[in-house]
């Protein structure tokens, strides 16, 4: 099948572009001796999990059906962290994961015995209260008041007795200065313990596989660790492994004007890229331009009932009509992990580009995906 037959909308992964960003996140593997794994809270299309597994350590889960999602389809190293975990969930947790991280003490005097007596590696998180980012505090784990990692205030040397390493991640979108300043404030409050651990995770945000990141800078990061407190590094990145690896594409149902043209898609920014509006993030289209840069300027709209389900602007060289097609880029990361069925929204179908450049459905949905989740 080709790209132009897909039917709409469809999430379409490139086999070839998510293994270009697997050979740049494997090579920072062999050059350092770290352990990359793929945080699936970004991507969980475990259709791909073999090729992930070609390169990578393994996976990172957020809770009990992303572990288990990691530990069937993917079988490598699997590390889990939630702020709580449920007492009728972690005996499962334990079972099918190798590293489980404690968000506070109190969790880790709860379960930390019972993951020890299982073999298992005891992980803490730590928030060092270093934000490093600027506009999104509700992607920023360091925030005034965030629920995620010990501060210094409430460490408790004391109770470190059998915890492996120690994890920390406070990134997002971010390159690796960022980390370096991260890091200097992670060794100023919390470096006197550092030598008594095995292992450290530098948790996600690092944007390594876009254009411009600087990976030397990182992979020193990943040494200073090594070298000085002799700890093997984890980095658990979601988005830099699926990176413009992915499109999106939709046809447009009809166009209208109300001082502006207005072309509406089959696609929802609420329901399929949510993104675009809790970033927010305007999604790149190809063959357009900013609002005014070409001739035909529209504002993208879906067809839900919610006044601000709204992609963006955009500019053409010609007039939009009823069944034009439209391919959105960078399409993979947090879109098939977020999407929904807000009124009644078909989800989209899922394919597969391969390298030879043909695509194969991987998944469709219908009207039961919809009514299932609902009685």
């Amino acid at each position: 099948m080709k790209f132009e037959q897909l039917p709409t909308p469809c999430y379409v992964v490139d086999e070839s572009l998510l293994e270009k960003n697997l050979q740049i996140l494997h090579g920072v593997m062999e050059r350092t001796g770290c352990k990359i794994i793929l945080a699936q809270k970004a991507f969980s299309m475990f259709a791909m999990y073999p090729l992930i597994g070609k390169y990578l350590s393994g996976t990172a889960a957020s809770g009990l059906y992303e572990a288990r999602l990691g530990h069937e389809e993917m079988g490598k190293e699997n590390h889990v962290f939630s702020p709580a975990y449920r007492e009728d969930e972690i005996d499962e947790i334990i079972e099918i994961c190798d590293h489980i991280i404690f968000n506070s003490f109190t969790q880790l005097e709860k379960f930390g015995d019972k993951v020890r007596k299982a073999g298992k590696s005891v992980g803490l998180r730590i928030n060092p209260e270093c934000s490093t980012q600027e506009g999104h505090e509700i992607y920023d784990p360091c925030a005034k008041g965030s629920r995620f990692g010990v501060t210094l205030k409430h460490f408790r040397p004391e109770l470190l007795d059998g915890v492996s390493g120690l994890h920390f991640h406070t990134l997002c979108e971010q390159n690796a200065d960022a980390l370096v300043a991260t890091l200097d404030v992670v060794e100023e409050k919390f470096g006197h313990w550092l030598s008594q651990f095995e292992w450290i995770n530098f948790g996600g945000g690092h944007h390594i596989t876009k254009e411009g990141y600087n990976v030397g800078l990182l992979e020193d990061c990943i040494k200073r660790m090594q070298e000085k407190y002799n700890l093997q590094v984890y980095l658990e990145p979601g988005e830099a492994i699926a990176l413009n690896a992915g499109f999106l594409v939709t046809t447009v149902l009809d166009t209208l004007e109300n001082d502006i043209n207005i072309a509406i898609v089959d696609t929802s920014a609420c329901c399929h890229m949510p993104d675009v509006l809790e970033m927010p993030y305007r999604p790149p289209l190809f063959s357009s331009g900013e609002a005014g840069n070409k001739s035909y300027t529209y504002r993208l709209g879906g067809p839900t009932c919610l006044t601000g389900d709204i992609i963006g602007d955009y500019s053409f060289d010609e007039p939009l009509k009823s069944g034009d097609r439209l391919v959105f880029g960078d399409m993979a990361i947090y879109s098939m992990v977020k999407n929904n069925t807000f009124n009644g929204m078909a989800l989209p179908t899922i394919a597969i580009r391969n390298k030879n450049g043909d695509c194969h459905i991987q998944h469709q949905f219908n009207y039961q995906d919809f009514k299932g989740r609902l009685s």
